[in-house]
């Protein structure tokens, strides 16, 4: 498959950096783009899936994590509230695919499989599989040692294509620890913030450049990769959709 790999981050405008990838995820279904993944730097936000909000505790929940500095936005895949921060890396994988619920799970486990490679590359004992309570739990999460989750992902299926995103803690889990204490018991979830694990906890510090390298090179063994930026038009769509990331 050949994929175009796209770099551009919009750490201080959360709900639009949603409204891209969901944009690109449009796009491949449509077919003005081929495969695409976006590899990005987010900025410190909660990110509440439509289950959230449908909780009692929603908007307490809101509440604390924008007293704790986090934004929030409306996620385009996943369970339950994620959290991304300026320590994580995002990532955003869009295929075509005329009959996408056939291939949930094979998307999953490759994608798993791809960023538990990578994380071994570097140093850490990655494994795939959610650890015990974790949050955001999921069957492919990435974990260090069978202890610590490293990498949450979520799916979205769309007619045409399927986006699979989710993100890689490089840093910083007492920041995540720090925020998703008050807002799932604010959602009444029960998890062990013990679960929260990031590859700086595992290995040290690592430059997200790094995690960039080892991830594209996992995947060029069995995928052409281009690097290209984002089209204009794309941009302009994510920027008309911006609002429906928002949250109040």
């Amino acid at each position: 498959m050949r994929i175009v790999v796209h770099e551009e981050s919009f750490p201080a405008r959360p709900a639009y950096d949603t409204a891209v990838s969901r944009a690109l995820l449009g796009a491949v279904a449509e077919g003005r783009s081929p495969a695409a993944l976006r590899l990005y730097a987010p900025g410190d936000a909660v990110a509440f899936s439509l289950l959230d909000r449908v909780q009692p505790g929603f908007p307490t929940a809101l509440a604390a994590a924008r007293a704790r500095g986090f934004d929030a936005m409306l996620r385009l895949a996943g369970g339950r509230a994620a959290v991304f921060t300026r320590e994580t890396l995002g990532f955003a994988w869009c295929v075509a695919d005329p009959e996408p619920r056939t291939a949930i799970r094979a998307r999953f486990e490759e994608i798993a499989a791809t960023v538990a490679a990578a994380l071994r590359r570097l140093g850490a004992d990655a494994r795939v599989g959610p650890v015990p309570d974790e949050y955001c739990p999921g069957d492919h999460s990435v974990n260090a040692r069978g202890k610590v989750k490293l990498m949450g992902v979520g799916q979205r299926i769309v007619k045409g294509a399927a986006h699979v995103g989710g993100v890689v803690v490089l840093g910083g889990s007492a920041r995540i620890r720090d925020v998703l204490v008050p807002v799932y018991e604010e959602l009444g979830f029960a998890w062990n913030p013990a679960s929260v694990g990031s590859l700086e906890d595992e290995i040290g510090a690592v430059p997200r450049a790094a995690v960039v390298d080892a991830l594209l090179a996992e995947l060029a063994k069995q995928h052409e990769l281009a690097r290209a930026p984002l089209p204009t038009e794309l941009l302009a769509a994510a920027e008309a959709g911006e609002h429906e990331h928002r949250l109040p």
